[in-house]
This record gives C-alpha cells, structure tokens and sequence, in this order.
C-alpha cells in the first residue's frame, strides 16, 4: 500500500504559513533532503489556496529540483470548484478527501506527496490518513501565524522518529512515522 507523506516547512514555534518568513537560507542538505523526498512520489495533493498561488508560478520556475517536479507529477486539487488557471496534469476532485486518499492508496506506485496546503495537511491529520511527516524545522520563533498542529485536535497520535538531521544553515530535519 502507498505512504501519505506530508512535507512541511516550519518554525521552531510550530508556524508552517508564509516560509518566506523563518526560511532565510535553504542550503545544501535542504535541498538533498528535498530530492530525497520527491524522488519517491509519483502523486501529489494540493488544496485550494497552495494551487492558487502556485499555478501561475511553477509553470515558468526553474527552482530545482522542485519545479520539474511539481510541473509533471500528477496532481490533484481538493475544490468544488474549477480553477480560473490551468497547470498541467491537474484533476479537479470534489469528493471527500479521505475517499480520494484511501483510492490513491489502493492503486499502485509511489508515495503521495502534501506540500504546503496547511488546510488540507491539518483534515488529513485529523482523519489520521497521514503515514509519514517530512520537517524542515527553521531555527526562527516567529510567535504568531497559521501552525500545522492547531488547538482542537484533541486525538492523542504516537510517532516514530525515522530520521534526525541537522543542516548548516541550523534547520532541522525531522522525518517521523505513523505508530499504527
């Protein structure tokens, strides 16, 4: 069965909106980090908003390795509605987020990949369909902003630490697992 791999930048402090803010130096073992991840999925999920502000950009970007790769993989966007920009290789989905996921498991292929899209991270959170949590941790407390793991999630999840790295720039990588 596929993994669900949520990708996320964030500050010490938990905030995973705006990265520009925290995310002053993205070095070499970043980007290392970043190849590793997205050599392993084949599919990627975006919600509304993270599709809004990308579309127009990543189709003419040439930020490596990740503007092939968003620009080829297979995505698909959780909305109602059908966006004013089209991207390639986008399928509009309305049905639940967890019915698409747990459809995208049972085919074959590669891990799923969640990159941004904080709205869609946090429901796929709290309807525990997230298998493994990829963290850019930046070395920058910004105390305010949209986090990842909000108030509200009252369920208690447990999980694996699979990998720990420190990066030059003094961000920290953390990958963790699902415990099921």
């Amino acid at each position: 069965m596929r993994k669900l791999v949520l990708y996320t930048l964030m500050s010490m402090d938990g905030v995973v909106e705006s990265p520009d803010r925290y995310i002053f130096d993205f070095d070499e073992v970043m980007y290392a980090n970043l190849a590793r991840t997205i050599k392993s999925q084949d599919t990627v999920l975006l919600g509304r908003r993270t599709y809004d502000e990308w579309a127009p950009y990543w189709p003419t970007a040439e930020e490596q390795p990740f503007a092939d790769f968003i620009n080829e993989v297979p995505k698909f966007l959780l909305s109602s509605a059908t966006p004013t920009v089209p991207w390639a290789n986008t399928t509009v989905v309305s049905s639940p987020v967890a019915d698409l996921v747990r459809r995208l498991k049972e085919r074959p292929g590669g891990d799923i990949g969640v990159h941004g899209s904080i709205r869609l991270a946090q429901s796929l959170l709290a309807d525990n369909l997230v298998d493994e949590l990829r963290l850019v941790i930046a070395p920058a407390v910004l105390g305010s902003g949209r986090r990842l793991l909000g108030e509200g999630d009252e369920q208690l999840r447990q999980w694996n630490l699979l990998r720990l790295e420190g990066t030059p720039s003094g961000a920290v990588l953390a990958d963790y697992q699902l415990a099921r």
